[in-house]
């Protein structure tokens, strides 16, 4: 997902006209071509497929009535697809309209039939944009099937396949709403990494500023603050959907998978409280930047102030000197008392400036001793 496709999908709830009717489905600009998969699967069966058309994989459904199916469609880029699922799913138009304008909120809507509309964000960090990339997933549960569309032809669901795939954990023999928990939980365990990323570039930060302090940083660390919030924008509303579906009624959830998804509820409380964590350090990072910038900035007043130190006894001499208040008048001979007859000495210029430099070095001894110099 890179930085190009987070903005398409940003910008996909632009593409509706303004005014248009309520439901009115559209193809996003710079759509993909759908592809299909379907995996069809029970204890003992288990068969994936990608099909080259929607029709032949709404066939092989139909010959296998007693599998549970995972139907996963990936691109919007054909309307007349849209409105044929919209019809065989019997979907409403506004949610699929929501599916096509995929930057949603996380929820969870139940429709007739005891089925569930479930919409998810996936999540990933990029390390070259330092931005969070998302992609809405949008999922549809069935008796015996689950089907999840999406916008782009990659996803975070590859340790869910191979799950499938190899029989391990309950999902082969489980309904078809464990396959939306478990789809669910999968995108949510992808937060946690996310999160890892995220801390280990605040460590990043927290060196630069502690070492090269710079405007850029100060930029960068505002720029991960908005990140956090847009995480945080994504990670609360992900818990409030879990805890509406935990008060389904049974017939839609059954009380024996509720546990499921309360661990899954659980998992989103914390990353909500490891979200605000890194928040408040962001914070802090600003405090450290500041206090950064304010100690460089004491260390150059240091030094230009011990070097001002240094000069001016040095420019008092000079100056004194610099009035040439003669002690005699060479045309008369007359001596003027209170005058300069250190003009007149002889090696007073060498004299002179032995006295400034030892001055200097009376000073520098001065600091040393004072430890203003030990910082240097």
């Amino acid at each position: 997902m890179s930085k190009r496709k987070h903005h398409r999908h940003r910008n996909s709830i632009l593409d509706r006209t303004a005014g248009s009717r309520p439901g009115l489905l559209f193809v996003p600009t710079g759509a993909h071509a759908p592809r299909f998969f379907l995996v069809s699967f029970s204890d003992t069966i288990l068969e994936q497929t990608e099909f080259v058309s929607y029709e032949l994989l709404m066939k092989k459904i139909s010959t296998q009535p007693d599998l549970r199916h995972w139907i996963d469609i990936r691109g919007y880029g054909d309307l007349k697809l849209l409105e044929q699922i919209t019809q065989d799913f019997t979907i409403h138009p506004l949610q699929m309209e929501d599916v096509i304008n995929d930057y949603q909120r996380p929820k969870a809507e139940e429709l007739d039939g005891d089925r569930l509309f479930i919409i998810s964000r996936m999540l990933r960090w990029s390390n070259d944009t330092h931005c969070l990339d998302d992609v809405q997933l949008s999922i549809f549960t069935g008796r015996n099937y689950v089907l999840t569309l999406q916008s782009d032809y990659e996803d975070c669901l590859d340790p869910l396949r191979e799950r499938i795939q190899v029989g391990k954990g309950l999902i082969r023999n489980r309904p078809s709403m464990y396959l939306a928990y478990a789809i669910i939980d999968v995108v949510l365990d992808y937060y946690f990494p996310v999160m890892n990323e995220i801390s280990n570039y605040i460590e990043e930060l927290e060196k630069d500023v502690l070492l090269n302090a710079s405007k850029q940083t100060l930029s960068e660390i505002l720029s991960l603050k908005n990140e956090l919030v847009k995480f945080r924008r994504i990670a609360w509303p992900e818990r409030d959907k879990l805890n509406e579906m935990l008060r389904l009624d049974e017939d839609t959830i059954p009380e024996n998978l509720k546990v499921y998804f309360h661990d899954a509820y659980d998992h989103a409380v914390q990353l909500i409280d490891l979200i605000d964590n890194q928040k408040e350090i962001a914070s802090s990072l600003i405090d450290l930047y500041m206090s950064t910038v304010s100690n460089r900035m004491n260390e150059i007043m240091k030094v230009l102030t011990i070097i001002s130190s240094i000069f001016i006894p040095l420019s008092f001499i000079v100056g004194l000197y610099g009035m040439n208040f003669a002690h005699e008048n060479p045309e008369t001979g007359k001596v003027y008392p209170l005058s300069m007859p250190e003009l007149y000495q002889p090696y007073a210029y060498p004299i002179l400036l032995v006295l400034m430099l030892s001055l200097i070095g009376l000073q520098l001894y001065f600091f040393y001793r004072k430890g203003w110099l030990r910082s240097f």
